[in-house]
């Protein structure tokens, strides 16, 4: 084989989570109260434009969860060898973004370094002198050779060049969306779209393709720009920059999802026990809740993850490569902070608790001698679904940007994996430089603002429709 297919324990848990989410579908496809909560979230034109946002950060992390280890070329008779370096499939499709990398930092589109070196030249007479200029960059718009000037007219061209494809790629997808629609509501193809346009629809189509249309206009110009530029610029080592966001999008999946497999079964669980069996049971649960949350968030994950470190330090052996290491400290901060940012929803769902099992049908259960552990399972839990799924989806914002001032105060994951936060801590010292280097802290911000806005904006739309109150309002 030309690679050897490696699993990391980050990639094992987000591949569950996709599983997970494909049978909570189908689950709540048969379920007519979850499905007709999910068709509220689907009228939600903010929903569903944040929802396809979010669909490209997931597919770009999904791609970069498939890792492997190239081989290495050897001479006939020798064994198989390997490379050291993991790598996943969005590096592959992104190789002419990871391997073409300049001596230092470039601006965004430029053609040549930022900073002035000694660049030695002949004069007329053949000597060789030295001067201070701006380098010329090694790949970013080498294509141009001698004719720098051309470089506005090019990136012009390459602009029109993208708007074109994208407008080709969005018309056939508007084209199949209406056809389908037209199909399955037996009506003509103009008056689907006029439904579609109009928002008569039970699905926010028209949302779905205008957010379709800008996205697919940005990645075809940053497509056909990157070919030969460096779109957002190169850091300290000249590494693309754009490529170093697409790296950080997995780091901002796997720190949101992952810490929910440890919040939600401890808060669900000690919530629920808390509110119903009262007494004891829920002194002691209030005395474990409120005295971890008395203690400093950044301090006890700190301690924690300077505890785990240390541990790595002392077994290098356990580890194959440095991708494994750092995929072991990102799992443990996830840990970390599901450990300390359950006990918010523990407090929600105690109090929900305390009120369902007052209500008649659960007296009346427990008057027939009902089992406790079947009454919580047959009417508390799915009683407390809904603020489940809304605390799951709005604490997701909460948690990438918990990452990003992690990693900014140097406790957060690996230095060697690329995270929003790692990009925000290497842009500080950046701005301090003659002339200021901006676009890296820009470019992070930018995207995680787009995350995060989407995420926000999804929960809102699931809260309006999960909520009881609301939905009975609606």
């Amino acid at each position: 084989m030309d690679f050897l297919p490696i699993l990391l324990w980050s990639d094992l848990l987000i591949w569950l989570l996709v599983l997970a989410a494909l049978v909570l579908g189908g689950w709540s496809a048969r379920n007519p109260l979850l499905r007709a909560a999910w068709r509220r979230v689907g009228r939600s034109r903010a929903g569903m434009a944040s929802a396809t946002v979010l669909i490209v950060f997931v597919v770009v992390g999904l791609l970069d969860s498939l890792h492997y280890r190239p081989r290495l070329e050897s001479r006939a008779g020798q064994p198989t060898a390997y490379a050291v370096e993991v790598l996943s499939l969005l590096d592959a499709l992104l190789t002419p973004l990871r391997t073409r990398s300049e001596k230092t930092y470039s601006a965004p589109l430029a053609t040549r370094a930022y900073a002035k070196e000694a660049i030695d030249s002949r004069d007329a007479d053949g000597q060789l002198r030295q001067r201070r200029d701006y380098p010329r960059l090694k790949y970013g718009g080498a294509h141009l050779g001698a004719d720098e000037a051309r470089r506005d007219a090019d990136v012009g061209q390459r602009l029109w060049r993208g708007l074109a494809i994208a407008l080709v790629v969005w018309s056939a997808v508007a084209a199949a969306t209406t056809a389908a629609l037209a199909r399955a509501a037996g009506a003509s193809p103009g008056e689907a779209w006029r439904r579609i346009w109009r928002n008569e629809c039970d699905f926010a189509w028209n949302a779905v393709l205008a957010t379709s249309a800008a996205l697919l206009l940005l990645a075809s110009s940053i497509a056909t720009l990157a070919v030969d530029y460096h779109v957002f610029g190169t850091d300290k080592v000249g590494q693309d920059v754009l490529y170093q966001i697409f790296k950080s999008v997995r780091t901002a999946l796997v720190i949101g999802l992952l810490t929910t497999l440890v919040t939600l079964p401890l808060a669900i669980v000690f919530g629920v026990l808390a509110g119903y069996f009262r007494g004891w049971v829920d002194d002691l649960i209030q005395y474990l809740y409120t005295t971890l949350s008395s203690i400093p968030g950044v301090l006890l994950i700190a301690a924690a993850v300077l505890m785990m470190q240390v541990l790595i330090d002392t077994h290098p052996q356990w580890f194959a490569t440095a991708a494994e290491r750092a995929d072991l400290r990102l799992l443990a901060l996830c840990f970390v902070l599901g450990l300390t940012s359950w006990t918010g929803l523990c407090r929600l769902l105690r109090g929900e608790t305390l009120k369902l099992r007052e209500l008649e049908y659960i007296q009346a259960a427990q008057s027939f001698g009902v089992a406790d552990l079947r009454i919580i399972g047959r009417h508390i839990l799915p009683n407390l679904m809904h603020l489940v799924i809304i605390a799951l989806v709005m604490d997701f914002s909460s948690l990438v940007l918990a990452e990003a001032v992690l990693s900014y105060v140097g406790i957060g994951v690996d230095p060697t994996m690329i995270s929003f936060g790692t990009m925000i801590n290497n842009a500080r010292l950046e701005l301090a430089r003659e002339p200021m280097v901006w676009w890296s802290l820009a470019a992070a911000f930018v995207f995680l603002f787009a995350l995060v806005l989407a995420a926000n904006l999804l929960a809102d739309a699931v809260r309006d429709a999960f909520d009881p109150r609301l939905a009975g309002a609606a």
